[in-house]
């Protein structure tokens, strides 16, 4: 539908689903705060922040924007999950070793890791890097431990005999477990654990949501489906990295029930998504029908955003396409991308370019040379999403192959 016959938006409402981060939602409330501002300098527009309306079930903030000559107020509400996030990440280092082991053998015996190779090596290498980094943590300490053994057994032992040899050995087990906390207790530098565990998350159960997740989704639906009752213009659901699947799931299962009130003025904006990283394991049932589901819905708009230059991301690989569930009718998601290089200057673009983990979140920050992807102005401005890229057509680069050797869907 054309930018001409879509309504000027007045009132929004945006619900935002992080990816697995066990941080609290007022970060995202920060980051927000300073990049609107940054992008508002930049682009000549006004925007700012407000606490949430009183009465408001879950945290968010109220945005009062003015742009393109126009008066827009929106509610943005983080639908919080990081709660279970924590719980997940509540293991020791020697548990975290068997989540390596579990995990790599379910991506590999299954020929999941194989199969998304074929799609982008970047986030395949990002996955493969905490296994990586935990070997070479093992492997250091390990060594270490050796070496001071060898060099009790040729200092102490001629002097102390077996004595020699038990508190030798029991010093290199404790520089042994001491280096290992001292690796773990860097992970805010390394990420080494938190990547680890948040691929694991999924791959638990071989792609089927664990209960406690089910059930957060129901809530969130529930949330979704009052909001469309409000006096809004626009309901717009951002999922950013994992939190991407979850609102394909979140949207299908709000879509299944009887169509809701304002279904039409429905939107999903799904950034930097990692979708195949669940839905090509086996037991992915329920993410590969949601997919399939929501692909086919006409009622709403679903626009899928990422860039070749992040690294964590299946960068223009169409999740409903490349998981082989495509549907006769389907209708979504328009894939584009944000393309860095060219929304980056170059000298922002050199500062950003190895910050892989800090370029897969600026989707949600300022671009110093913005197109028409413009996070603040979706959120925050007069135009729908479907207004916004109506008649757009998705990147040529985009990738359709169908890919994952699982299939078979449920609901």
């Amino acid at each position: 539908m054309s930018s001409q016959t879509q309504p000027t938006i007045r009132r929004r409402h945006v619900f935002y689903i992080p990816g697995y981060d066990p941080f609290p939602p007022r970060r995202y409330r920060e980051l927000y705060r300073k990049e609107s501002t940054a992008q508002a300098g930049i682009s000549g527009y006004e925007i700012a922040l407000k606490p949430a309306r009183d009465g408001a079930a879950r945290f968010g903030w109220q945005v009062e924007a003015g742009i393109e000559g126009q008066e827009v107020h929106t509610d943005v509400t983080v639908l919080m999950w990081s709660d279970i996030v924590q719980g997940s990440m509540n293991r020791g280092i020697l548990g975290t070793y068997f989540l390596m082991l579990h995990t790599a053998w379910i991506y590999i015996s299954s020929g999941a890791l194989f199969r998304l190779m074929r799609l982008r090596k970047g986030p395949v290498i990002a996955a493969l890097y905490p296994v990586g980094f935990l070997l070479v943590q093992l492997f250091l300490s390990l060594a270490a431990a050796a070496i001071l053994l060898w060099l009790g057994k040729w200092l102490l032992a001629p002097r102390l005999g077996l004595f020699g040899d038990a508190v030798s050995g029991m010093v290199a087990v404790a520089l042994f477990v001491g280096l290992m906390r001292w690796f773990k207790a860097q992970d805010g530098k390394f990420f080494a654990y938190y990547l680890m565990q948040d691929y694991a998350y999924s791959a638990q159960l071989k792609g089927a949501n664990p209960p406690e997740l089910e059930a957060r989704i129901s809530d969130f639906v529930d949330d979704i489906d009052k909001a469309l009752r409000e006096e809004v213009d626009e309901v717009l659901v951002v999922g950013h990295s994992s939190g991407a699947h979850l609102g394909v799931s979140v949207l299908a299962d709000l879509l299944r029930r009887d169509t809701p009130q304002g279904a039409s003025q429905l939107a999903f904006l799904s950034l930097g998504q990692v979708v195949p990283m669940v839905s090509f394991l086996p037991k992915a049932n329920r993410l590969r029908g949601d997919l399939q589901y929501l692909s086919a819905q006409k009622q709403m708009t679903w626009v899928d955003v990422t860039a070749p230059g992040d690294g964590c991301a299946f960068a223009l690989c169409d999740p409903v396409s490349v998981t082989g569930v495509a549907p006769t009718e389907k209708h979504w998601p328009l894939v584009l991308s944000a393309a860095f290089t060219q929304t980056l200057s170059p000298e922002r673009w050199r500062a950003l370019r190895w910050r892989f983990f800090r370029l897969h979140f600026q989707y949600l920050c300022a671009f110093d040379r913005p197109g028409d992807y413009d996070y603040f102005q979706i959120t925050a401005g007069p135009q729908s999403l479907a207004a916004r890229y109506g008649g757009r057509h998705p990147s040529p680069s985009r990738i359709e192959t169908p890919v994952s050797g699982f299939r078979d869907v449920s609901r």
